[in-house]
């Protein structure tokens, strides 16, 4: 009896086996039949393909307004203006000038010009003081502003 038991339990699992195999078919067929509705081709992930495909290269007013929010986050100055602002091979260049110490008259405040680089994707790369001034006073040697 023992035997029967065995070929029994033998053909029990067999009959088992495929049925096993066609359910696994199954999640898989309708995981393929959900694939197309998941990939279809929207704005949004042409946009999405693309920027995996080539680098995005930002527009210069989202340069220039990641640059100063990402400035001010540095060095806890605040731009007041933007004075020059130049695409380079390396990215991008900017000039910005920033209240570095108010004082009472405004036109003695000291202000400073500062030199910031980014990549070509809008990160800023580093910074550095080019020059300090009073806000009152003109300077006289550097022409065209800078």
């Amino acid at each position: 009896m023992a035997n029967k038991d065995d070929t029994a339990h033998d053909a029990a699992q067999d009959t088992a086996k495929p049925k096993r195999s066609q359910k696994s078919q199954q999640p898989q067929e309708s995981q393929e039949a959900q694939e197309p509705r998941t990939n279809a081709n929207t704005d949004d992930d042409t946009r999405a393909n693309d920027h995996r495909a080539a680098p995005h290269r930002p527009r210069p007013m989202e340069v220039l307004r990641e640059a100063r929010a990402q400035f001010a986050e540095l060095t806890g100055l605040t731009a007041e203006s933007v004075t020059t602002f130049e695409q380079t091979e390396d990215g991008w260049s900017l000039e910005v000038e920033v209240l570095e110490l108010a004082r009472v008259p405004d036109t003695m405040s000291l202000m400073a010009s500062y030199q910031v680089e980014l990549d070509t994707e809008g990160q800023l790369t580093g910074y550095r003081r080019e020059r300090r001034y009073e806000r009152g006073r003109a300077d006289a040697h550097r022409s065209g502003g800078r």
